[in-house]
């Protein structure tokens, strides 16, 4: 007889205590297999896909689309161990359970399941052909509310359908798939102002204030109307405008940032630097063939040249213990702007990279954070944060440390500027940088140091040849 085994949504580490239904990846009747996704979420990190550690029939799924479940909730159950009755034994590579591991046998013994949290981390992921079967036990009821007569049918990951509308619409982000979704507005309607007409976040906001300002201006009575009376004195009226839940990425920076503010005693240096000779360096480089190499590889590849002779700005603060931790390794992070907010993705093991690494690591990286694709284990763990607010067309700005990390760099436009140059005035390729820094770790002379030799290794790159 067939065991009937509950999935419940696994802790995904990093302090997530949460996760939202995106896309169910299986249907109630599917055969799966061990380590077959069977739902895309997403957390305060990143968008995952959730692995079932067992391997049967699905009976039962719990939550719909759009539904925030807490770790620990059922996701879904699982009729593992013989097949259902009045259909063949499945064969190797169909999800049968008594060949997968982690499986349970007939017998109704111990079930253990791979272990695995999310979709590439432990064993890989074994193939699988979906079929629909009756399933061997009754299937628990679907929590699920009252459909609403326009339900938004579900989106893809190349369109959209909203409404009665069919065809894709040029957005990529789930999150403004849902947005619309929840206010529904069909995307068909709108002009995205994104690269090929691409429909942005910023895009349905504008759209629905258009909308409401509309809506209020019908409403209006013609006639003045009489004036309401007065609220209480204690009462407090909300703030009019758009609300939106602080939660997901957006809540996850906030409580970041906040944290950082208040347990961090930061400061910050600065200092203007020429870099008309690291500008002629990577066109020198560039122009020798090979892959091109981008300017926030080189200035990585200076970051990690500063720490390996100020380690102390590589180091984390244990106030538990109240220790400095100096780190022996450079996990570099990058602050890199999408769709989804700030996110800050980690080059693993920069110290050990050459600039063409760094800028390979950096592109696949920046790549996926835009398809809103990154893993956890990618945007956490960095050491040190390296910040280009320069694409911004800025100069300087003084950030907030991504705590636990004890600094990061920052660096402004790269622009023409009056610069003495050998004893006469000239006009010369001028940045700013900046080096905001946890107090507790070092004191001024030692962010001093670290941010004088990163700039003249911006003014002089044979400066850092001498080091390598």
């Amino acid at each position: 007889m067939a065991q009937v085994l509950e999935f419940k949504l696994p802790d995904l580490g990093e302090g997530l205590t949460e996760a939202e239904i995106v896309r169910w990846l299986v249907e109630v009747g599917d055969v799966v297999a061990v380590d077959q996704p069977v739902v895309e979420v997403e957390t305060a990190k990143a968008m995952v896909d959730i692995p079932c550690p067992y391997a049967g029939v699905v009976t039962a799924r719990f939550g719909e689309e759009g539904t925030e479940l807490p770790v620990g909730a059922p996701l879904l159950t699982v009729a593992v161990g013989a097949p259902a009755s009045g259909e063949p034994a499945a064969g190797p590579g169909e999800g049968a359970a008594g060949n997968a591991t982690g499986s349970a046998d007939a017998s109704g013994g111990t079930t253990e399941g791979s272990g695995n949290v999310l979709v590439g981390y432990g064993t890989s992921q074994a193939p699988s052909r979906r079929r629909r079967v009756r399933p061997a036990a009754p299937a628990r009821p679907q929590a699920a509310g009252p459909a609403p007569a326009t339900a938004p049918t579900g989106p893809d990951r190349t369109g959209a359908r909203i409404g009665n509308h069919e065809g894709p619409v040029p957005v990529i982000s789930p999150l403004v798939r849902r947005l619309a979704r929840e206010h529904g507005l069909d995307l068909r309607e709108l002009h995205g102002s994104g690269p090929d007409g691409l429909i942005l976040r910023a895009d349905v906001e504008y759209a629905l204030r258009a909308a409401s300002v509309q809506e209020r201006a019908v409403k209006a009575p013609a006639a003045t109307p009489a004036p309401a009376p007065a609220p209480p004195a204690h009462a407090k009226a909300a703030p009019e405008g758009i609300r939106t839940p602080l939660k997901g990425i957006r809540g996850a920076v906030a409580d970041k940032l906040s944290r950082s503010r208040r347990e961090i005693p930061d400061a910050t240096c600065w200092v203007d630097a020429d870099a008309t000779e690291l500008m002629r360096a990577r066109a020198a480089m560039n122009a020798a063939g090979g892959p091109k190499i981008s300017l926030l590889a080189l200035l990585a590849r200076i970051c990690t040249a500063a720490l390996a002779r100020f380690p102390e700005l590589n180091s984390m603060v244990d106030m538990e213990a109240r220790e400095i931790v100096q780190l022996d390794h450079v996990h570099l992070g990058f602050a890199a702007q999408t769709e989804r907010g700030l996110v800050v993705p980690v080059v693993r093991d920069a110290h050990a990279r050459d600039a063409e690494s760094l800028n390979a690591e950096f592109a696949r990286l920046t790549e996926a954070a835009r398809a809103g694709t990154l893993t956890p284990a990618e945007l956490t763990g960095g050491t040190f944060t390296l910040n280009n607010y320069g694409v911004f067309g800025v100069d300087g700005s003084t950030p907030i440390i991504n705590h636990p990390e004890a600094a990061m760099l920052g660096v402004g436009r790269i622009i023409p500027k009056p610069w003495v140059h050998e004893g006469e005035l000239a006009v010369r390729q001028v940045v700013e940088l900046s080096l905001t820094f946890d107090h507790r770790v070092c004191d001024g002379g030692t962010a001093g140091g670290f941010l004088r030799y990163v700039a003249d290794c911006v003014e002089q790159p044979a400066v850092l040849l001498r080091t390598l």
